[in-house]
């Protein structure tokens, strides 16, 4: 039987003052989840959620190496983030910086990227470090929570295509 997607079931929370971890569990195999997770063609189909097209996805997965996500918002305008990978684990961990570039002076936040599995399903949990709580505060009231949750959705619709 194929599997089905859930919807709408990241949990977000705030271990501390600069920091937002979202968990959300996959009905798919991780090595599935992390391939679209890194692959470019992928991440274009699941990156922008309803808020928008992915219009370009750029990833030189490797430490050091850069990454680059675009999309026309709904909203008429670009919407680009960029960052550096410092740590890849294959199927298992991603480290990178984070800089969303319509902010050009706010720093770079730290994302660390966990995929585990169990019984066939993966949980990712997202981590992400911000420079400061004001920073933190900002992308919170952006409603970064409604479109993560759709671009998650999507993402766990591009990973059960892949079986």
């Amino acid at each position: 039987m194929a599997a089905t997607a859930t919807s709408g079931t990241a949990v977000v929370t705030f271990p501390s003052d600069t920091e937002i971890l979202t968990t959300r569990e996959f009905n798919a195999p991780k090595h599935l989840v992390y391939r679209a997770w890194t692959t470019p063609d992928l991440i274009k189909r699941w990156w922008a959620g309803d808020h928008g097209i992915a219009t370009s996805a750029e990833v030189d997965l490797r430490v050091g190496g850069r990454w680059r996500y675009a999309m026309n918002a709904n909203a008429g305008f670009e919407v680009a983030f960029h960052g550096e990978f410092s740590e890849i684990v294959p199927d298992e961990r991603i480290v990178s910086t984070d800089v969303f570039e319509g902010m050009p002076g706010s720093g770079a936040a730290v994302t660390t990227v966990s995929f585990t599995e169990e019984n066939g399903r993966t949980t990712v949990a997202i981590l992400t470090q911000y420079p400061s709580n004001e920073i933190r505060d900002m992308v919170i009231a952006s409603g970064m929570e409604s479109g993560l949750q759709e671009a998650l959705d999507d993402l766990e619709e591009v990973a059960i295509s892949l079986s």
